[in-house]
This record gives structure tokens, sequence and C-alpha cells, in this order.
């Protein structure tokens, strides 16, 4: 069993930057080799994958985020991270988290299946305001 919460949300100017943090709360030993990935969703939109991260440490990006938002991980402190730079008011969108123990079929295919990831988070909401 998992539980993810996200933090680090909040309001910010376009051009901004907001970092994201995901805490895992998890008796298990193996998070480090979870796979593990950030999802948005905006009103009246589908949700989309915005980054992904492994347990070798292999990422994958959006195209609408790549340059811009870096996902990393803390195995120590079993917290993600999303660093949001540049951000633009179409980033505005709930975030979430999300966990899976199993091995996929890459981080690229991941962000595009999140109905494969099992443990979610409860969001943060980011707002950019232009």
């Amino acid at each position: 069993q998992v539980q993810l919460v996200e933090s680090g949300g909040g309001s910010v100017q376009a051009g901004g930057f907001v970092r994201l943090s995901c805490a895992a709360a998890t008796y298990t030993l193996m998070y480090s080799s979870y796979y593990m990935g950030w999802f948005r969703q905006a009103p009246v939109k589908e949700r989309e994958g915005v980054a992904g991260i492994n347990g070798d440490g292999s990422t994958s990006y959006a195209a609408s985020v790549k340059g811009r938002f870096t996902i990393s991980r803390d195995n120590a402190k079993n917290t993600l991270y999303l660093q949001m730079n540049r951000l633009k008011a179409e980033d505005t969108a709930m975030y979430y988290c999300a966990a899976n123990a199993g091995v996929g079929y890459g981080v690229s295919w991941s962000l595009n299946h999140a109905e494969w990831f099992n443990y979610w988070g409860q969001g943060t909401q980011v707002t950019v305001s232009s």
C-alpha cells in the first residue's frame, strides 16, 4: 500500500516557476523501483500525462512541457518532484502524482496509460495568471 501526498501548488504569474512535491508513505523498501508520474487535469479537459520517471531514472515528458519541466526523485526521502519553469496560462490545472510498482512498457508508455497507475495522490492546484 502506498499513500501519495502532493504539495507545492499555488498561484503564480506567467513566466514564473513552481516546484511540486509528492511524498510517498509506504512500508515497502521498493519505492526506489517504482514508476512515478505527474499528471494534470484542467476543467473540461482530459487528464494528461506530464512527466514520468522509472526506477533507473529514465524520464519522459509531454511535448507541451519538455524543456520547461523537470521530474526528479529522492529515493532516500521517498519523494517525487516536478520543477515547473517558464509557466504558461495553459499549465493551469490540478496536478496529481501517481505510482506503480510494476515494470510497465517504458516511461513514455506509462504517461499515455494513466489507468496503469494504481496509486494516486489527492492533487494540488497550480494556477498561472497571464
